[in-house]
């Protein structure tokens, strides 16, 4: 661990762990599965909490009844401040689960639940950090030179409205850096891929199975560009980003047909696409249509509609900015395991904010994206709980507060 101020030591030693653990219980048990959009009890139990603490909490709807939460810890409005960004959506339950998916149970130092990980645990760490620099701060006598803001959206999980309905307004503040408290092992992430959604409808023409050729088979040809998506797949895997990984296909839903005896008119192919950082989801469009054109569908009688639903952009940080330094120090000072800086294969609200508000991105929180996210049993660790509240806190505590009129205890 490098060397530490005394206030910074004071600091650290103040993130309080049963408050982090009784904080990310009562996040999972507010639920929050989208689809269909139930973060409402999530909004409001993230709402409470932040207002316990002493700081400013305010809602804005983004669509009926669904609504971003921002938390601030008052600083210099004026000096540029630290972004902390979450989401309060969690993904459905599904099947599988040993225990009760909303009952938040600590065993063997985890908390269990959906959401744990992905990302009440990084939420309630968000919490306690921006609480115990606000308050230490003020007991030294010391002013924070800009504001510390969390922005919590809804619909992350699923189109995004929350981030669009945030970036389409200039930032609250300016800000040295963004930490979008995603699960990443603790490690300090500097590249994430984004996604894009690609809605591929092929139309034929129905006829009486006893005489197929009447008609024009719309899932032969859904299955001709499967194939295709499935090359394409395996072609990208021959470039992939240093830290992101490859660009990925994957055709996750097919739905077609109207009966066993009947030719099918119809056939409906959704894809996810993951992107490289900086890669164009307008180009990854047009590419896919061309690529498409390739079958040559048209000759058996088949037309074909491409389209892009939803879109969220990468992004990529340089490993030399100073926020990325400042951070990846205060995370090993923290006690962070010592991960060097890495990519991510997820996608995440951090590319816009990226993107669209120029600011510095990293993705840094507790749990695995791979090993708990989404999965049946979901569960974080409370250390890791711990630690990351720890480096949220002494990286604020670095980049924004000025020097103290006290001697910390």
């Amino acid at each position: 661990m490098t060397d530490l101020t005394t206030a910074e030591q004071t600091l650290l030693d103040r993130i309080d762990k049963t408050w982090l653990i009784q904080a990310t219980q009562r996040l999972v048990q507010a639920r929050g599965q989208n689809p269909p959009g139930e973060e409402a009890e999530t909004v409001a139990v993230l709402s409470e909490l932040a207002s316990e603490r002493g700081l400013t909490v305010t809602q804005t709807e983004v669509a009926p009844g669904r609504e971003n939460v921002a938390v601030r810890a008052d600083g210099d409005t004026a000096g540029p401040g630290l972004l902390l960004l979450g989401h309060t959506d969690v993904v459905p339950i599904g099947d599988g689960w040993s225990t009760d998916p909303f009952g938040a149970e600590v065993r063997d130092g985890r908390i269990f639940g959906r959401g744990s990980t992905d990302m009440k645990g990084g939420l309630a760490a968000c919490l306690e950090a921006m609480a115990v620099v606000r308050q230490l701060a003020s007991e030294l006598g010391a002013e924070l030179t800009g504001p510390i803001d969390l922005l919590a959206t809804v619909d992350e999980e699923e189109a995004g409205i929350g981030i669009r309905a945030l970036i389409d307004s200039p930032p609250p503040a300016r800000y040295q850096g963004c930490i979008t408290a995603e699960p990443t092992d603790l490690q300090t992430v500097i590249a994430a891929r984004g996604d894009a959604y690609l809605d591929i409808v092929v139309t034929g023409v129905a006829a009486h199975s006893g005489r197929p050729d009447d008609g024009r088979n719309a899932i032969y040809g859904a299955a001709r560009i499967v194939a295709e998506l499935r090359a394409w797949h395996g072609e990208l895997a021959a470039t992939p980003h240093e830290l992101a990984g490859p660009a990925t296909f994957n055709v996750g839903m097919i739905d077609g047909g109207q009966g066993t005896s009947i030719v099918p008119a119809k056939c409906h192919i959704q894809v996810d696409r993951r992107l490289l950082p900086h890669e164009d989801p307008a180009q990854v469009e047009k590419d896919a249509q061309a690529r498409i054109d390739t079958l040559h569908l048209d000759q058996d009688g088949l037309t074909v509609e491409l389209s892009l639903p939803m879109s969220m952009p990468g992004f990529e940080t340089a490993p030399s900015n100073p926020f990325v330094c400042a951070l990846d120090e205060a995370l090993t000072a923290a006690g962070g395991p010592g991960h060097p800086l890495g990519g991510w294969t997820a996608a995440c609200d951090g590319g816009f904010v990226a993107r669209d508000w120029d600011v510095p991105v990293v993705v840094l929180g507790p749990g695995s994206v791979n090993d708990q996210a989404h999965r049946p049993d979901e569960s974080v660790g409370v250390d890791e709980v711990v630690t990351a509240a720890r480096a949220y806190a002494l990286t604020a505590w670095r980049l924004l507060v000025s020097t103290p009129t006290k001697e910390a205890p």
